[in-house]
């Protein structure tokens, strides 16, 4: 059973930079899909970036995109959120989610199979 720790949320001012870490406690991670959602106040959680372990594979919610950077480090499975020119809209809850089931399965973020207990990140002058 993979297991999901994140780390690295905080108070940023509007376009500055934050880095978002997961650490996965897994054997293998070669068969999954990992990534991030987020949820802000008041709003239903959403996709923000995923990659496929095994092949680095990304994903991007449009919102995100050419912003944020979601990236991995096989060697010590870790999964990280490299977060730029931040902007107020992206104040949320950030949690780690992982699952074998697809890309397609995991972007609809419906069930998946972990999810991490989440990490606030305030973009807030």
């Amino acid at each position: 059973q993979v297991q999901l720790v994140e780390s690295g949320g905080g108070l940023v001012q509007p376009g500055g930079s934050l880095r978002l870490s997961c650490a996965a406690s897994a054997h293998t991670l070669s068969d999954y899909i990992l990534g991030w959602f987020r949820q802000a106040p008041g709003r239903e959680r959403e996709f923000v970036a995923a990659i496929s372990w095994s092949r680095g594979r990304t994903y991007y919610a449009d919102s995100v995109k050419f912003r944020f950077t979601i990236s991995r480090d096989n060697a010590k499975n870790l999964l990280y959120l490299q977060m730029d020119s931040l902007k107020p809209e992206d104040t949320a809850v950030y949690f780690c989610a992982a699952d074998k089931r697809g890309s397609n399965y995991f972007v609809s973020g419906a069930d998946l199979e972990v999810w991490g207990q989440g990490t606030l990140v305030t973009v807030s002058s």
